[in-house]
C-alpha cells in the first residue's frame, strides 16, 4: 500500500469520527431551567448568550457533562454581559 492510500484512509477515518461525534451532540435536546431544577454538572463545555448591544435580560445556553458523562443542554435567561462606560 502506498503512502497516499494510507493518508487517504486516515483522513477518511478522522472525518467519520468527527461526523459521529457531531451526530451524538445533535441528539441532545435542551431543557429549560426553572427554579428548583436539579443540576448535575460535572464539567461545563460551553456558555453562550444571545448577542445584544444593550443591557437587559437575554436567552442563554449552558452545555455540560453530567455525572454519567452525557452531554446536557440547559436553556435559561440571564442579565446580559454588558460593558458600562461609567
Amino acid at each position: 500500500m502506498n503512502t497516499k492510500a494510507i493518508y487517504a484512509a486516515c483522513l477518511f477515518a478522522a472525518l467519520n469520527i468527527c461526523t459521529l461525534s457531531a451526530r451524538a451532540e445533535a441528539d441532545v435536546s435542551a431543557k429549560t431551567y426553572s427554579y428548583g431544577t436539579h443540576l448535575d454538572i460535572k464539567k461545563v463545555l460551553s456558555l453562550t448568550q444571545d448577542a445584544t448591544t444593550t443591557c437587559g435580560i437575554v436567552d442563554a445556553q449552558l452545555t455540560y457533562l453530567d455525572s454519567q458523562n452525557k452531554t446536557q443542554v440547559l436553556d435559561y435567561r440571564k442579565f446580559a454581559d454588558c460593558n458600562s462606560d461609567n
